[in-house]
Formats: structure tokens, sequence, C-alpha cells
């Protein structure tokens, strides 16, 4: 599982998250916010509310209405940026079991 599921996201939301997400919604009159590579916004119909600087600042300004597909692709985005981040700061420098050639027998 991923996601919410093995996320500490929930617990790091405000207690008034519900309040903010529904403000934020009505504010954008339930339009996504994203953006494509032209500027153009997507304007679907929106029911989720992220962040829009990934982190713990719950400030109006901070926050956007997506639609689904949308806030799918912009958490993956992040999630890929993330790996790639900590692959650059040598986190990940074992290559994958598959990867590691077999020892030669001299």
């Amino acid at each position: 599982m991923s996601g919410w599921h093995t996320s500490d996201r929930r617990s790091r939301l405000p207690s008034n998250w519900q309040t903010l997400r529904l403000r934020v919604l009505r504010r954008d009159r339930y339009l996504c916010q994203a953006r494509d590579s032209a500027g153009l916004k997507c304007n679907a119909p929106a029911r989720d509310v992220d962040h829009v600087i990934p982190n713990d600042d719950h400030a109006m300004t901070n926050l956007q209405s997506l639609c689904v597909p949308c806030h799918k692709a912009k958490t993956t985005n992040e999630a890929r940026e993330a790996r790639a981040e900590k692959a650059r700061r040598g986190r990940y420098t074992e290559p994958h079991p598959g990867m590691i050639e077999p020892r030669s027998s001299s």
C-alpha cells in the first residue's frame, strides 16, 4: 500500500484541515488550479486540496484545489524528485540485487 495508508501526512495536518479544505475549494470555485507547461489552468472539477509548495505550510496562499488526475500527477512528480534527490545525496549507492554481476570463480 502507498499514499495515505503508509504516510504520516494526515497526522501533520492542522486540526482545522477540513475547514481549510472547504475554504480553498470554495475560493477556487471547485476548479482545478493546476497549470500546464504553457501556463493554462486545468479548470476541471476539483475535489482535492494540496500544497502548492510541498511542506507543512497550511497557509491559504500555499493551498490549491486540484482534480484527481492533476493531484496524482503532482504527487508522482514530487515522489520522483524526492527519490532523485536521495540518490544525489548518495543514499542509494548499492546496486539492485538483480544488477549485481555474479562472482567469477578464479
